[in-house]
């Protein structure tokens, strides 16, 4: 945002210099990006008044002026110019002056005659673009004698260059800046006059239909008898500091308010609205439509438009149509202004790259209040300057009209937040000065704060702009006063991190892979093609055909990572991944992130190793319901694996991995393979810890070896176990298992070593026999065990 300074001083009387003001703008948050002043090349250039014109001796065509500059003797300029006459004051560049665009202009003679300089234009000032001056620029004649011409224009003040974020869109306006300065300097804001005249209408009013929600705020008036000319002097050279090339009376008066209030405004020739209805909609996409810069643009749908019925005549919020522009023989104008939902705007913006002050503005979400004060200071203008009438109508539609914040801060709380001791009467100030409402109460502020600062909100708000505009630079270096219990882990993050440990523990190291793989990984670990594994989801930018999709199961990564180990000699490997899998769900758009413990391993026969580790977790963990059944997983090796269920649920899978996966990944050696489901394990785990006091009365020790058919699980017994010993069997532990010629073919032997223990009184053997038959009488009946 560009603020010349001299503009802002229209609304706020400080006599302070640039660079102090950039610097106390840049305090108060509003970053000063640059501090320029464009007329700073022009040297040497002074007012002064024509004494006398007379034809040059030698050419018909110059004339020789002897100028007063206030020094005593006249001095002589020899000029080309005709519109000048004795008694105008111009500007006259002397010997060694310096013009716009870095003109150098020195002392010499033209056709014989000596001159000290010469005269200027407004095109050679600057203030005017090339071609477009037909003479000397004429002076008001009160204008002093012989002071330098950026004095006398107002032209030595300088431009702000500032960034305004995207919080303060009432910041990008001159009188946004201004309230702000009006704050850092405690001054008043004056501000600009809004009343006009108007005269009863003369037709049917124009009619005003939305179409679409995304319209906050429109209004419209219609200007009669408008004469389109040159705007006065001093609002181009507004226009021109700001960035903002003049066009016509009527236009620059649509763009002063645009940057003067922050609204947008935009003027229809009326001639172009034949149906007397102003219709904003938005567009199905595909449509074209040529802008007022004379480029036909293809429009997206959900782009707002400006339309006569269903002609369109502008891009709301962006650019108005060529064929609706103000012409010079425009002489009834519809103003719109109006408030349009800015991410809408933005995104057509984006999409067209039409990037217009208009839009820079709409896409921050400016006030809708706004519209109503732009469009009275435009009509002031309209009828101060005689452009055009106002009719004495006003359309406007308002659906849902935005009020103002309240809250309830406290003057001591405010203090105690930000370290300081700022008295609540100076707190007030401040924030009147911004435009908000105060109502002291004690030690409280009751506010209401303004529609244009909606990001006013909470206590920390209040604080910022009490502390900003107090000066930042003025507050005490203290130590901050927190006050941070010290917190403990999610009972999610305990029960991993005893996991980690656990794992750990077991000489196991953590392994880190990818999370996406190729499709083909799942034909290396033997997955069936009407796997709900080899549902996958695809990488739209893969690193490579390598990395396409995302993984459903972690057996590729981990059998990479164990033919990497293999590859750089390890003689055993110990591995263990904590990763994800991207499972598809149906309906859902993404897919289901399931956490998945992995353990892989090589080096000797480690099938029980694994299941060690998934009884001790069970343990750890507190699993009850655990139980065991033979895999039927192609992955693993027939008859070498095993499923750990935990009721109905898959917990875990594991085993020694099959011969042709091992093959597929040029593995030598015999790889187990483990893998777990940390949410089911997480998720049933009780690991609150219970007293049990310690046992009174001794324990009774029996050994039982039994004879069962191969095919006989030892869950099957320890079952038995559980449901017969009742609450005098304390524990039970397989301590033996035998295959050999001394037994019958297809026949093993199996001996527990069980414990008996009454909590109430000792054991004697007519209490332990009495259990212990029944237990043997259970396996001989359900099992077809035979007693050794």
């Amino acid at each position: 945002m560009k603020l010349p300074i001299r503009w802002l001083k229209d609304y706020v009387k400080i006599s302070t210099d640039s660079k102090t003001l950039a610097e106390d703008y840049t305090l108060s948050g509003s970053m000063v990006e640059g501090l320029e002043n464009p007329f700073a090349v022009i040297q040497n250039v002074y007012t002064s008044r024509i004494l006398s014109v007379e034809k040059h001796p030698e050419a018909d065509k110059l004339f020789v002026c002897q100028i007063d500059l206030n020094r005593g003797e006249p001095t002589q300029i020899v000029t080309a110019a005709t519109n000048m006459k004795e008694g105008d004051i111009v500007p006259a560049a002397l010997h060694n002056s310096t013009l716009w665009g870095g003109t150098s202009i020195k002392r010499g003679k033209l056709r014989g005659v000596l001159s000290d300089g010469m005269f200027c234009s407004e095109e050679e000032l600057g203030l005017k673009e090339e071609g477009t001056c037909d003479g000397l620029m004429i002076l008001p004649e009160t204008t002093p004698i012989g002071i330098d011409i950026k004095t006398a224009l107002g032209l030595d003040g300088g431009i702000l260059d500032l960034e305004i974020t995207s919080n303060r869109p009432d910041c990008l306006s001159i009188l946004g800046l201004a309230r702000e300065a009006s704050a850092m300097y405690r001054t008043p804001l004056e501000k600009p006059r809004m009343d006009y005249p108007v005269i009863p209408a003369d037709g049917e009013a124009v009619k005003v239909e939305l179409d679409t929600p995304l319209v906050r705020r429109y209004m419209a008036r219609e200007l009669v008898n408008v004469k389109i000319g040159e705007s006065p002097e001093w609002m181009k050279q507004r226009l021109l500091e700001a960035g903002i090339r003049p066009i016509s009376n009527l236009v620059d008066i649509t763009n002063f308010v645009m940057l003067e209030l922050g609204q947008p405004m935009h003027a229809f020739d009326k001639r172009e609205i034949t149906s007397g209805t102003i219709r904003v909609k938005e567009a199905a996409g595909g449509e074209t439509f040529t802008t007022l810069d004379e480029n036909e643009r293809t429009l997206r749908s959900k782009t707002l438009l400006i339309c006569d019925e269903d002609k369109i005549i502008g891009l709301a919020g962006l650019m108005g149509g060529l064929d609706s522009e103000i012409r010079p023989d425009t002489s009834r104008v519809i103003i719109e202004s109006a408030n349009f939902d800015g991410v809408t705007i933005r995104t057509a913006s984006s999409y067209l790259n039409l990037r217009t002050e208009a839009s820079s503005r709409f896409d921050k979400d400016i006030d809708p209040n706004l519209v109503e004060l732009a469009m009275d200071r435009l009509c002031h203008l309209v009828t101060a300057l005689g452009v055009g009438q106002v009719l004495d109508y006003t359309v406007d539609v308002y659906p849902a009209k935005r009020t103002p914040n309240t809250l309830t801060v406290s003057v001591s709380d405010l203090n105690q937040f930000l370290g300081t001791h700022i008295p609540g009467e100076e707190m007030t100030e401040i924030l009147t000065y911004l435009e908000v409402e105060v109502r002291p109460e004690g030690d409280l502020l009751h506010l209401t704060t303004p529609t244009f600062r909606n990001d006013l909100a909470i206590r920390e708000d209040i604080a910022e702009e009490v502390v900003r505009i107090y000066g930042y630079n003025r507050v005490p270096a203290t130590l901050p006063h927190v006050n941070a219990p010290r917190g403990g882990r999610y009972p999610h993050q305990i029960l991993r991190k005893k996991l980690e440990g656990y794992l750990a523990a077991q000489g196991l190291f953590e392994s880190i892979s990818y999370s996406f793989i190729a499709r083909k990984d799942l034909d290396k670990v033997l997955t069936p093609e009407d796997s709900p594994l080899r549902q996958m989801v695809e990488i739209r930018n893969p690193l490579g055909e390598d990395f396409s999709v995302m993984r459903t199961t972690t057996r590729s990564t981990m059998m990479e990572s164990l033919k990497r180990n293999q590859n750089r000699g390890n003689a055993e490997a110990a591995l263990y991944e904590l990763g994800k899998v991207y499972l598809k769900s149906e309906g859902e758009v993404l897919p289901r992130e399931k956490e998945v413990l992995t353990v892989g391993r090589y080096g000797q026969d480690l099938f029980f190793h694994l299941k060690g580790i998934v009884e001790i977790l069970a343990e750890e963990f507190g699993l009850k319901d655990l139980s065991y059944q033979r895999s039927k997983s192609a992955f693993f090796h027939p008859g070498k694996a095993a499923e750990a269920l935990l009721g109905k649920s898959l917990l875990a899978s594991f085993g020694e991995v099959h011969p042709k996966v091992l093959s597929n990944y040029g593995l030598d050696q015999n790889c187990y393979f483990l893998e777990l489901d940390v949410e089911l394990l997480f998720a049933s785990a009780s690991i609150t810890k219970k007293y049990t006091e310690i046992p009174k009365y001794p324990s009774v020790t029996r050994d039982l070896a039994v004879l069962v058919d191969d095919s006989v699980l030892v869950q099957d017994l320890e079952k038995i176990f559980s449901k017969q010993g009742g609450s005098l069997l304390e524990s039970y532990a397989l301590f033996d298992v035998y295959k050999g010629a001394q037994l019958p073919p297809g026949k093993k032997s199996v001996a527990y070593n069980l414990v008996y223990r009454n909590k109430e009184k000792t054991l004697t053997d007519k209490d332990v026999a009495k259990v212990h038959d029944k237990i043997v009488r259970s396996l001989e009946y359900q099992l077809g065990a035979v007693l050794r």
